[in-house]
């Protein structure tokens, strides 16, 4: 086998803060589990995918997304050698996805009122199809260790309802627990490991003690940089977004 794409995950908020036991047996141990199978039968190259919730969690799916992250990244200290290269791709919402509010809003509009948490809410979104090329295009420039982040526009929540549900009624329900006003996805600390391209970031791992060299092409980033998403110069219109979701 040449390459392993590891997307299993418990990924709701709610049920990992519910049962922290199983959430971190499948996103912590099975993530080991995952990159310790992959070194002993020789799997040539392991991509992670990741989420803006690693990047200074507030929530237990956020911490054992970061574990994750560093559990890929440390793996070459013990699959370099032996031909094994791990990487880890991180980014925001995919447009449609299980348990995205996309749906949920479709749901809700036949009634005439949308439940919104916090109205300032923003969030990083990007499509399907834009992600399966990212993860992929990925793999084959990895070296071992790099997290790769792609640049993909902003949205705020009350232009994403008019968007999927427009003239409904907004009512305010008020930010769930371990939910973040907006999404993160380099930190200011993490800024200085930054490489900057047209398309994306690539993030340096700290510790390496296997080959690895600075990537070709790419600029750092400004001290104090944050890739936010209320910050972000990208901005999906109402527009826009009513065809990526086809109305």
């Amino acid at each position: 086998m040449d390459i392993v794409f590891h997307a299993a995950a418990l990924k709701q908020i709610p049920s990992c803060e519910y049962n922290p036991f199983e959430a971190i047996q499948t996103n912590v141990m099975g993530t080991k589990n995952v990159i310790d199978a992959a070194i002993d039968e020789g799997v040539k190259r392991v991509v992670a995918i990741s989420t803006d919730k690693a990047v200074n969690p507030i929530n237990l799916y956020g911490a054992t997304k970061l574990c994750a992250e560093k559990l890929t990244v440390q793996g070459n200290a013990y699959g370099h050698a032996r031909g094994t290269r791990l990487s880890a791709v991180r980014y925001g919402n995919v447009i449609g996805s299980r348990g995205s509010v996309i749906p949920l809003f479709r749901e809700q509009r036949a009634s005439g009122t949308v439940t919104v948490t916090d109205p300032a809410m923003t969030r990083f979104w990007l499509h399907l199809e834009q992600g399966v090329e990212f993860v992929i295009g990925c793999a084959e420039r990895m070296q071992g260790g790099e997290i790769f982040v792609p640049k993909i526009p902003s949205m705020r929540i009350v232009d994403l309802v008019e968007a999927v549900a427009p003239g409904c009624r907004v009512e305010v329900i008020g930010i769930r627990p371990g939910e973040k006003l907006h999404e993160i996805l380099i930190s200011e600390d993490e800024s200085r490991q930054a490489y900057e391209f047209d398309d994306r970031f690539i993030l340096e791992p700290l510790f390496p003690s296997w080959t690895l060299t600075p990537p070709e092409g790419g600029k750092r980033p400004a001290p104090g940089y944050r890739y936010s998403s209320e910050t972000n110069q990208w901005w999906l219109s109402k527009a826009e977004m009513r065809e990526l979701t086809d109305g």
